[in-house]
């Protein structure tokens, strides 16, 4: 067994599709601490330099008749402002630019992380985790800001019959507490799902006898993937603002 094995290595079919989401330092070889620079870093900071560009540099010299990168800018900017308000409703507008900043954060993580020799750093549940966990608290805070102990009305079903309000007071606080788990869990599973697959089909590649199914495989899976990296950021945006919701309406209806 252990003969095949080397022999698999060295045929070059073994592969490591979950390698892609190691975090390294990125400079030298040695350990990750809390204040090592790594490639979670610096891809992070391509992201936020990436948003800047779009929404600030992007807009600095608006125009009657847009640029593309300010027709860009401005379609993101709609299309957040009108979920928030759709969704949310008047009283979350206030709020808009802490679920603009998280879309448009995760989208741009999502798509950066399709290029080659790149990292994904929305695949790592402690940067999703993080971003629900922001989010969890913000909306509780925000909650009990709002409403005080009243907040707390959002647990008591008045529309249920009195016997079973209890009942319900208790699946509704479990899940109030699942939602950073579920939160994050989604986005980062999502994106290391799908690229682990590309992955997979890119070894493959390398196969003659099978390379042309493969790079067909791969060619399809990557356009789901910058189908999948845009979904999941709207996905994460809208239940932020269903949550938000939560905080700034009336507990009792």
């Amino acid at each position: 067994m252990a003969e095949e094995a080397h022999g698999a290595e060295e045929g070059g079919l073994v592969f490591h599709p979950m390698d892609q989401f190691i975090v390294k330092p990125l400079f030298g070889d040695g350990a990750v601490g809390m204040f090592t620079v790594t490639n979670v870093t610096l891809w992070m900071a391509i992201t936020v330099l990436c948003i800047v560009a779009l929404l600030v540099l992007g807009t600095s010299r608006r125009a009657t008749i847009p640029s593309r990168t300010q027709s860009v800018a401005e379609l993101a900017y709609g299309f957040i402002y009108k979920m928030v308000e759709d969704v949310a409703g008047k009283d979350a507008i206030p709020y808009f630019p802490a679920v603009m900043t998280l879309f448009m954060f995760i989208v741009f993580s999502n798509f950066l992380g399709l290029l080659p020799m790149s990292f994904t750093t929305t695949s790592h549940i402690a940067v999703t985790a993080v971003l629900a966990m922001a989010v969890f608290l913000f909306v509780t805070l925000l909650g009990f800001w709002k409403h005080g102990l009243s907040f707390l009305g959002i647990f008591w079903i008045t529309s249920a019959p009195l016997v079973l309000r209890p009942i319900l007071a208790l699946i509704e606080i479990i899940s109030y507490f699942v939602r950073p788990l579920s939160h994050s869990i989604r986005l980062a599973g999502n994106m290391m799902a799908g690229h682990a697959v590309i992955k997979v089909f890119a070894a493959f590649a390398a196969v003659l006898a099978i390379s042309p199914f493969a790079i067909v495989a791969i060619t399809a899976i990557y356009a789901l993937e910058v189908l999948v990296s845009f979904i999941q950021a709207y996905v994460f945006a809208i239940l932020t603002c269903v949550y938000l919701k939560d905080a700034v309406s009336d507990p009792h209806h």
